[in-house]
């Protein structure tokens, strides 16, 4: 595959893996959020159409040129696929993918933030224009608004039959996509609690997090209020996917308490992880994935399930209105449905696997990595995870500004 070029962005996040920062993501301050709907327990053709779109008129249509033009533009997460050991350019899976279905991809990983990235791409959907791009990975509750905002096309299942057979049960039917007519999830993670046990005993709760007395000035929590505000309505007594405004007001207030007394040293995005690993933080709001990456340099981060419940999550393929590739995409969306190739992706980025039959697959290439909950968790890791519910726009603005708030944004 040729070398695209790589804008400083991604240069920067890739000079930061290779020094031992996790893979995924290097979120600056956004409100990008954790799981976005109610659901099961994890989440409980020629022409291209999208679904109806927010000024009332029909969907824009564009003859889809896969057939005649072999490529695909593919726009995710930074750090967010398999790479080659000696060049960070290579993506041996896209490789594979070429030499499958003939598809040259020009993959691009310029989503920063769901909001930003958002803001990046709607002046194109709301005049029914081409984005540039043919899938994109989203998480749930963004994906759930472009649904919602009707910008998304509906998925030939005809070209998916690899994402019907093997997608697992517990992500089949969000409820902002109960069929997955628009979606298929890329991977999945939790939200929990991280420490530095070489630094500090166990934390097993948010509240202890919050308020122990050997944890002040050294405790981090996330900018996406979903994952950080969630986990205190767990904390509280509520269920994040069915609050009511008195509940999130309430979940506000304790943790504006917790940063007017100095207990908390920063909120973060993916950033917190050096500050673990430096015994800077003590502990933190922290992705699982990100720590499963962590520990393999450093065994004494841990990874905690709280008392009362972990949040969960899912970053979706999605194929914009006007995407030029369609039948393209929908090969690529098949091909990760491949439990060997799930695997061997999986195995890179270390987040929770949405395809079933990649956890037999990943004993032919990590052994290691088969038993671990946080990427095959089985029914009862799973019983302990919790949705955050789908809001209106105006009250998501609402909660997204008393948040901000609290944190002096």
């Amino acid at each position: 595959m040729a070398e695209r070029p790589v804008d400083p962005m991604t240069e920067a996040v890739r000079a930061a893996a290779r020094a031992g920062v996790p893979r995924r993501r290097l979120l600056q301050a956004a409100a990008l959020g954790g799981a976005a709907v109610a659901g099961s327990p994890l989440l409980a053709a020629c022409g291209t159409k999208g679904t109806a779109n927010t000024s009332g008129s029909a969907a824009p249509t564009t003859p889809d040129k896969s057939d005649t033009d072999k490529t695909l533009n593919f726009s995710n997460w930074q750090l967010y696929i398999d790479v080659d050991a000696k060049n960070q350019n290579v993506h041996p899976t896209l490789d594979e993918f070429k030499k499958k279905y003939g598809v040259t991809v020009a993959y691009t990983e310029d989503i920063n933030d769901n909001d930003s990235f958002y803001a990046k791409i709607v002046p194109a959907l709301r005049a029914g224009q081409d984005t540039g791009r043919d899938l994109m990975a989203l998480t749930d509750w963004m994906a759930a608004r472009l649904v919602r905002e009707g910008f998304v096309q509906k998925v030939d299942k005809a070209n998916t039959p690899n994402v019907t057979a093997n997608l697992i049960d517990s992500l089949k039917s969000p409820s902002w996509d109960k069929n997955r007519d628009y979606s298929a999830p890329w991977q999945s993670g939790v939200t929990g609690i991280a420490y530095n046990s070489a630094k500090t005993g166990e934390v097993k709760s948010i509240e202890e997090l919050l308020t122990r007395a050997d944890l002040k000035g050294k405790v981090t929590v996330l900018t996406e209020w979903r994952d950080t505000l969630g986990l205190i309505l767990l904390q509280q007594g509520a269920d994040p996917a069915n609050f009511t405004a008195d509940q999130f007001n309430a979940s506000v207030d304790y943790l504006q308490k917790a940063n007017d007394s100095g207990q908390i040293r920063q909120f973060t995005g993916n950033d917190y992880s050096s500050l673990l690993s430096n015994g800077t933080a003590l502990a933190s709001i922290a992705w699982s994935g990100d720590v499963v990456q962590l520990q393999a340099d450093n065994p004494a981060i841990k990874f905690v399930q709280p008392e009362a419940g972990m949040m969960i999550w899912a970053d979706n393929m999605l194929i914009p209105n006007m995407a030029q590739h369609k039948k393209n995409a929908e090969e690529l969306m098949n091909f990760y449905y491949d439990p060997a190739i799930a695997a061997q992706l999986t195995a890179y980025v270390q987040y929770i696997c949405p395809v079933k039959g990649a956890k037999e697959e990943m004993a032919k290439i990590d052994k290691t990595l088969v038993d671990n909950p946080l990427i095959f968790p089985d029914e009862a890791f799973l019983k302990q995870t919790h949705l955050f519910m789908g809001l209106d726009e105006a009250t998501e603005k609402t909660y997204a500004a008393a948040f901000n708030k609290v944190k002096g944004s």
